[in-house]
């Protein structure tokens, strides 16, 4: 013989009325961990290099770019990029004669599209986006949503939201010239 429950009375329910709050308090607990383990944990580092075979186009004399930290911006494939002269090689980057060490990156932040800039000063990464670089060294930053790339690390997420590195652009030296001659595919954006 099957046993039968008791239909759920008024009482028994505002005996139990507590489980709503602190199931959602709960959840909502939940999600703000996971979220901050995603975007705190969660950075895709920079794997090897793709780049997307594209028309040529001159960017700069090697000569205009004749301190580190000296950048040129430029559009390439639809997407506004920038090439910026770095104090040493990076991954998918170029280095001329001479000790000069060139990369370029696309300005699209892997977040939600937003542009990033160059930003020189530590102490403006530090008040505006809550990020001070352990080297000292310019950022990429993107002010919509704060997230940080590093140019010295192939421009790999180092803060904020976005998770995914920012495409590099392929560049090569005719000359005395600085050419872009390809880029990476534009991640999904969201990460």
């Amino acid at each position: 013989m099957k046993a039968r429950r008791a239909p759920l009375t008024r009482r028994a329910l505002l005996e139990r009325w507590w489980l709503l709050p602190v199931a959602g308090t709960a959840g909502a607990f939940g999600y703000m961990g996971w979220y901050a383990a995603r975007v705190t944990l969660g950075k895709r580092g920079v794997g090897p290099t793709e780049f997307q075979a594209g028309p040529p186009l001159r960017l700069a004399a090697l000569d205009r770019l004749g301190v580190p930290w000296a950048e040129h911006t430029f559009s390439y494939a639809g997407r506004p990029c920038t090439l910026l002269r770095v104090p040493r090689p990076v991954e998918g980057g170029l280095s001329a004669p001479g000790g000069v060490h060139l990369a370029a990156f696309s300005r699209v932040c892997t977040h939600l599209g937003c542009q990033v800039n160059l930003v020189r000063d530590p102490e403006v990464l530090a008040f505006a986006f809550n990020y001070r670089p352990p080297d000292g060294q310019p950022q990429l930053g993107c002010r919509c949503h704060y997230s940080v790339f590093s140019p010295l690390q192939a421009g790999q997420a180092v803060f904020g939201k976005a998770n995914g590195p920012l495409p590099r652009v392929r560049l090569e030296l005719r000359g005395a010239e600085v050419w872009a001659t390809g880029i990476e595919p534009a991640p999904s954006l969201g990460g």
